[in-house]
């Protein structure tokens, strides 16, 4: 696998018919708005979930494609297995050979988990468990002073956890591009939950929907980052095939019709960049060509450097 070595920064466009693109749990499930200017929101928690849902569903069985943070996890007990696989079941008895086998558990969970290699991830949350010859731990033992003795071997416990891994690819939450509203529907259904409702004609439900919004993200990937948890550069081509087809798998009666509309990505010439992000950025212009309530993709017009082009991902050089 080749080593990634150049400075990525994208954005990509993606728009939502009839549907929430992401509900607000604090907000009894609305479509996450910004109140001061009615922008929608979707958050990167939500971009990365649907990336994440896509490697499940063509991946299922590709060493180097599970994923971490999916559904029914139990995140300390992959964890752990993953601490038993790599130090063969051992005990560590000192605080360094303790960071050596985290260090080594970290590194697994890299190989093995896409997520974690891309988005990285918090595994200092193991277990602890009761272990023969194990110091309590390297903190702990290192925090002994004074007057209080070392624990020697006996029973100690033992943490097993991974660190922490910061990813190379990081997402901005997404806005789109102009305010949205989100509507409120009333839906019946012809059955009742408890048999004491059974009186009941039908039982009433809410559902929210906002009728048409396009959105823009933004994305950066570190090639410094990359190095740390070995994020490739053919780890780098599936994400953008994620990217393309995340919400193909994704389609649900709640979410109404989603699609990517554009993903442009700029290459730089080395790993510390050629231009500011920003400046980049500021080289795509989306336009909007009718009048009225938007309520298609064809409303609008996305040009790079003054030029539409019609196909979905686009690679442009950062330096001009």
């Amino acid at each position: 696998m080749s080593e990634l070595r150049n400075k990525y920064d994208f954005m990509f466009f993606f728009d939502v018919k009839d549907g929430n693109p992401n509900g607000d749990p604090d907000a009894g499930n609305l479509p996450r708005i910004d109140a001061e200017t009615g922008d929608g929101l979707v958050t990167d928690v939500c971009i990365k979930r649907k990336i994440r849902n896509y490697f499940q569903t063509v991946s299922p069985d590709k060493y180097g494609f599970d994923i971490f943070v999916k559904e029914k996890a139990v995140l300390n007990n992959m964890i752990g297995a993953m601490y038993d696989e790599q130090n063969g079941g051992r005990v560590p008895t000192t605080p360094a050979e303790s960071q050596e086998f985290e260090d080594k558990t970290q590194a697994g969970m890299c190989r093995k988990y896409f997520d974690i290699r891309a988005f990285g991830a918090v595994m200092s949350t193991g277990n602890k468990e009761e272990a023969e010859g194990a110091s309590d731990s390297a903190e702990s033992a290192e925090e002994e002073k004074g007057d209080k003795k070392k624990k020697g071997a006996g029973k100690g416990k033992i943490v097993k956890k991974a660190g922490q891994v910061r990813g190379p690819v990081q997402f901005t939450f997404s806005r789109s591009v102009e305010p949205v509203i989100a509507q409120e529907h009333a839906i019946t259904r012809m059955a009742v939950t408890n048999e004491k409702d059974i009186e009941k004609e039908r039982t009433m439900g809410r559902k929210f929907t906002i009728p048409y919004g396009l959105y823009c993200g933004y994305g950066f990937i570190s090639p410094q980052l990359a190095g740390k948890t070995g994020f490739t550069e053919e780890d780098l081509q599936e994400l953008w095939k994620a990217m393309e087809n995340m919400f193909e798998f994704d389609h649900s009666a709640a979410r109404g019709l989603m699609s990517l509309r554009k993903l442009i990505v700029f290459k730089h010439d080395s790993a510390l960049g050629d231009r500011p992000a920003q400046e980049l950025f500021d080289r795509v212009k989306c336009e909007r060509v009718t009048e009225g309530p938007a309520r298609s993709f064809c409303d609008y017009i996305i040009n790079v450097d003054g030029k539409s082009n019609k196909k979905v991902f686009e690679e442009i050089p950062a330096k001009l």
